[in-house]
């Protein structure tokens, strides 16, 4: 038994690593730790510390080494060959120089004092199981629109429930597929096979958790590892979202303006290929969002440059967090990894808070072309267009159209029975794009409602 001690300063770096000799002939490594936790003035942060474990291949930065992490989540865990703690991977105990990292999250004026133990029990190599990985098809319905939630935690970081759990309430909510994405590990990989099903495509990923901001690495490859050990004046965010497309995913900055520590996005969206603008239940934070990412739709559209899509998800970790509140419901050609991502990058999607809310949203010029969410309509600048939106499941909700130009129309509360249409007449000379929101009925005064869905926009392009 090894035990490990020390002080951390206000100002510590991000994370400190704590070396300790694996011998050989190593079957099992558990690690405890304990800091202390003093008083502290109110609204000053005390002392919050994370734990995880990389092996003898070292903790450069790209994660060869990454054996697991907990964050604060734990305050113990075993590896084998066989099995792991959630969070960290089996795999061989090879001899060598092995490294605890520390994170302090926060660290009190009086310091963080920690304590951390290391116990080595000795015996046969043991066998590392090949993983299983769930199928990247399901059965689907052909060209349709899919729902899904794309942000979830379960046992594997900061979550309360199982794979297995996670999956029999998508199901519940009526999703087609949902994304794993456990903070800073990818040890889930291997136990969604089980869960998923004909009926639920489960796509796998990591919710990469920077001092200065997340980011969902949505449908990657299995197993495939995004280091988070650095911030934005690093400049290495480049190099890790190039890492995610190249493993086949997206990557996707989730709630920007959260307002936890470390969670507001600092390193801007160049290198995003969607935006989490909806996270949880709708509070304020979403709202300076939703107001952000429609300031660049603003600045890309007449340009016609590239667009930044819209999600929403549930960034559920246990009750009484809902899973599928809210849900982005995406056309795709099938119910694949392939098809659900390429409809998600070109933001044919919507965001709703349920999946009693199913939308129609049309722009049809004279003639009868007519372009749907995430395309574009070419039409003469003084030609009418019709837009329209065809709502279900969103009883007493308003409807509001948006455009470059700021909220054009603000209709009539939906029925009791929750469907009803909107139209309005434009030009592509008097609106870039336009989107439609359903809000419930606001509280009180002039403030918009919390939302119950919302579209990804529809360019209109001058011929």
């Amino acid at each position: 038994m090894t035990t490990l001690r020390g002080t951390l300063a206000p100002g510590a770096p991000d994370y400190v690593y704590l070396p300790f000799e694996v011998p050989p002939g190593t079957a099992e490594l558990q690690v405890s730790y304990t800091y202390d936790r003093p008083a502290v003035p109110p609204g000053t942060p005390g002392n919050a510390l994370d734990i995880g474990l990389f092996d003898e291949r070292g903790t450069e930065l790209g994660g060869r080494g990454f054996r697991g992490w907990s964050g604060g989540a734990r305050t113990e865990f075993r590896v084998r060959a066989d099995e792991a703690t959630p969070g960290y991977l089996p795999g061989p105990l090879n001899p060598g120089t092995w490294h605890i990292a520390l994170g302090p999250y926060t660290v009190a004026p009086q310091g963080l004092r920690y304590e951390v133990t290391v116990t080595l029990t000795g015996g046969g190599p043991g066998r590392t199981p090949t993983p299983s990985y769930p199928p990247a098809r399901a059965a689907g319905r052909g060209r349709d629109w899919y729902r899904g939630d794309c942000h979830l935690h379960s046992w594997h970081s900061d979550g309360r429930r199982t794979p297995a759990e996670i999956a029999a309430l998508a199901r519940a909510a009526g999703l087609d597929f949902i994304n794993s994405s456990d903070h800073n590990t990818t040890a889930a990989h291997a136990h969604w096979a089980d869960a998923a099903g004909d009926d639920l495509l489960v796509l796998l990923g990591e919710e990469v958790t920077t001092r200065n901001g997340h980011v969902l690495a949505l449908g990657t490859d299995p197993g495939t590892f995004v280091d988070w050990r650095h911030r934005a004046r690093d400049h290495r965010w480049a190099r890790f979202a190039r890492e995610i497309r190249r493993a086949g995913g997206l990557a996707v900055p989730a709630h920007p303006h959260g307002d936890c520590v470390g969670c507001a996005w600092k390193f801007g969206f160049a290198e995003a290929d969607a935006v989490e603008v909806w996270n949880g239940q709708w509070t304020p934070d979403d709202e300076v969002t939703l107001a952000a990412w429609d300031a660049r739709l603003v600045s890309s559209a007449r340009a016609d440059r590239a667009w930044l899509p819209a999600m929403g998800d549930s960034d559920a970790h246990r009750d009484p967090d809902v899973v599928g509140h809210p849900q982005t419901v995406v056309l795709a050609e099938d119910l694949t990894r392939e098809a659900i991502l390429e409809g998600l990058r070109a933001g044919r999607s919507y965001v709703a808070e349920s999946r009693a809310v199913s939308l129609v949203f049309t722009v049809t010029a004279e003639g009868g072309r007519r372009a749907g969410i995430g395309e574009r309509l070419t039409a003469p600048a003084d030609a009418p267009v019709t837009v329209r939106l065809e709502a279900r499941g969103a009883p007493r909700c308003s409807v509001r159209l948006v455009t470059d130009q700021g909220v054009v129309l603000t209709g009539e509360p939906l029925p009791v029975a929750g469907a009803g249409a909107v139209e309005w007449r434009t030009t592509t000379a008097h609106a870039a794009y336009v989107r439609a929101e359903l809000r419930h009925e606001a509280a009180a005064g002039p403030l918009p409602g919390a939302m119950a869905a919302f579209t990804n926009p529809v360019f209109l392009n001058a011929a």
